[in-house]
């Protein structure tokens, strides 16, 4: 297996922020076991971040932007999505329907979870309540259904046994870890919150595209538009363009009009893709204040919420977003 880089050897942030992410994740993991409140608290911080990276790079992988192999990506992507609890569902399935959303340019996905809690009043009223006290409830239902639909949708029986595996595994060390301090898990269930967090309010609102519950059809469909409609209907939310550091916390995922020019551009070279090109402009640039007001004012609206294509979003403030397109949920 060729594990060179795709870069070459300059292409060291790469190998910087899987190193980062690996190892802060160890050390984290230490962390909470220690039993000491303070060193908890700050590894409950630290692994929530480092997941972040984790799952930042398996959408590298997806776009094989670290290794000139794809065998090489998708093992890595595979591992990194073991970490970040995305292994319920396999890597192949990530990165397929990443791709679609690409090249069909619309959020394609194989269950639309609004319509099971439309029929389900009482759901929907504990889905709402649940994201009004922040937590992150339509992400972690979109999880759960990873484990479920297997065991109901018969196109998806071949995962059944893959499902039961992780269960067995990834529950065994939650024991474990609670047998060997009871606390820890309450500390990793905190992280992962922030963590799915972190992700959502970079991504709610990056597209105001259709949502198509075509995934499992086995035919693209057609482009919903050109390359204009692409770039109309994205939109970029870098958190600090003054202060670059900021974004690489992020691996720069807020520099979304450049990874749509060119989605195999590493993380590390969007900003300068961004700045060369017309997805630069101000209109699509999203300041980070402002969707920090909306991912608050509207976190109960947007669980139903479903933006149109071409939807004029006014103040940045008032654009609501959507939920339930996570590329780590592979449905």
């Amino acid at each position: 297996m060729d594990w060179a880089l795709r870069g070459g050897r300059a292409d060291w942030p790469q190998l910087a922020a899987l190193g980062y992410a690996l190892g802060v994740t160890a050390a984290a993991i230490g962390g909470l076991l220690s039993g000491t409140m303070l060193l908890q608290g700050i590894a409950c911080l630290a692994l929530a971040h480092s997941l972040v990276v984790a799952a930042y790079l398996i959408h590298e992988c997806a776009h094989n932007s670290i290794f000139v192999s794809q065998a090489a990506n998708r093992r890595l992507g595979a591992v990194l999505s073991w970490m970040v609890g995305a292994s319920y569902g396999r890597y192949d399935d990530i990165r397929r329907k990443h791709l679609r959303h690409h090249s069909e340019r619309a959020d394609v996905i194989a269950y639309d979870y609004r319509a099971l809690l439309l029929r389900h009043p009482g759901w929907l009223r504990a889905v709402q309540l649940a994201e009004w006290a922040y937590i992150p409830a339509v992400d972690l239902l979109m999880h759960a259904l990873v484990i479920v639909l297997p065991f109901t949708s018969p196109k998806r029986r071949d995962r059944r046994t893959r499902v039961l595996v992780n269960l067995v595994v990834r529950g065994s060390l939650f024991v474990g870890m609670a047998w060997i301090t009871p606390t820890a898990p309450l500390y990793y269930a905190l992280a992962y919150l922030l963590f799915l967090h972190a992700l959502r309010f970079m991504d709610v609102h990056q597209h105001t595209y259709a949502v198509l519950t075509t995934l499992d059809d086995g035919t693209p469909q057609r482009p919903a538009g050109d390359r204009a409609y692409e770039q109309r209907n994205t939109y970029s939310n870098p958190l600090a363009p003054t202060h670059p550091w900021i974004d690489r916390l992020m691996l720069n995922f807020g520099y979304h009009n450049a990874h749509h020019i060119h989605p195999s551009t590493p993380w590390h070279a969007l900003p300068a893709l961004h700045r060369a090109q017309p997805g630069s402009t101000p209109d699509h640039v999203l300041p980070f204040a402002a969707l920090l007001r909306s991912y608050h004012r509207h976190r109960v609206a947007r669980v139903l919420n479903g933006d149109a294509p071409d939807h004029a979003i006014g103040a940045p403030q008032d654009f609501i977003g959507v939920l339930g397109v996570s590329f780590l949920t592979a449905h």
